[in-house]
C-alpha cells in the first residue's frame, strides 16, 4: 500500500468525501467548491479549518496519488469521490469510524456510535469496540489505524484517536466534556432520543400502511356486495 502519513487537511478532505456520500447523496461526487465548504464547515468539525480551494485541490492530488480519491469525468464540473475502503483496506464500518475520528477528533465508543448513525448503524457499543480493536491491530497489509488513549481524570470512558495523521497530540486524551458521569449520560440520552424518533416514524408509517390496506379491503368488499 502506497500510504503515508496524511496531513490534517488531507485527512479532512478524505473524511468529508466519505461523510457527504451518505449525508448528501444527491450532490455526490463532490465538486471542489462543495468539498472545500465541507472541509471548512463550522459544525461537527474538530478543529475548524479555513482551507482555500487551492489548498483542497493540492490535498486531492496527494490523495489521488495514494489511490484514496478518484476524479469523476463526464460532467462540466470536475467532481471527486473517495476510494477509502479499498484504499485503506478496511470494511465500511471501519471506514465510518475512521471518518468520524478524522472529522471530530478523539471520541469515546458511545460518541462514535451516536455520530456514525448516518454512515453506519452499529448494533451496540460492543460492536463499535470490536471494530476499533480490529483497526488498532497492524496487519501484513496495513499499519494500525487507531489507538485507545489513556482515560483522563474524571472521565468514565477512554477515547479513541486515529493514526492516519501520525500519533495524536500529547493532550488528546484530556477529557473535554463535563466531569463525572454526566457526559456519558448525555450521550446515552441523545442516542435514545434519536432511536425513539426513528421508531416513532416507523410506527406512523406502519399505521398509514394498515389504514391504506383496510381502506382497500373495504372497497373490495363493497364492490363484491
Amino acid at each position: 500500500m502506497s500510504l503515508r502519513t496524511l496531513s490534517a487537511l488531507e485527512a479532512r478532505v478524505l473524511a468529508v468525501l466519505v461523510e457527504k456520500e451518505s449525508t448528501v447523496p444527491d450532490s455526490y461526487p463532490l465538486s471542489l467548491n462543495a468539498l472545500t465548504l465541507g472541509c471548512n464547515q463550522k459544525t461537527a468539525r474538530e478543529p475548524v479549518m479555513n482551507a482555500s480551494e487551492a489548498d483542497a485541490l493540492l490535498a486531492l492530488e496527494e490523495l489521488k496519488a495514494m489511490h484514496l480519491v478518484n476524479t469523476v469525468s463526464g460532467s462540466r464540473v470536475v467532481r471527486f469521490e473517495h476510494n477509502g475502503a479499498r484504499g485503506l483496506g478496511v470494511p465500511g464500518a471501519g471506514l465510518a469510524l475512521l471518518t468520524l475520528l478524522m472529522l471530530r477528533g478523539p471520541q469515546t465508543t458511545a460518541e462514535l456510535r451516536l455520530h456514525t448513525e448516518r454512515l453506519h448503524r452499529f448494533a451496540d457499543v460492543s460492536s463499535v469496540e470490536g471494530f476499533l480493536e480490529e483497526l488498532a491491530e497492524a496487519t501484513e497489509r496495513r499499519p494500525a489505524f487507531v489507538v485507545k488513549l489513556a482515560r483522563a481524570p474524571g472521565a468514565r470512558e477512554a477515547r479513541w484517536a486515529h493514526l492516519l495523521s501520525g500519533e495524536p497530540a500529547a493532550d488528546a486524551g484530556v477529557y473535554a466534556g463535563p466531569p463525572g458521569a454526566s457526559a456519558a449520560q448525555d450521550e446515552d440520552i441523545a442516542f435514545l432520543r434519536a432511536e425513539q424518533q426513528r421508531m416513532g416514524k416507523e410506527l406512523e408509517q406502519l399505521k398509514a400502511l394498515v389504514q391504506r390496506m383496510a381502506a382497500e379491503l373495504g372497497m373490495d368488499a363493497g364492490g363484491a356486495i
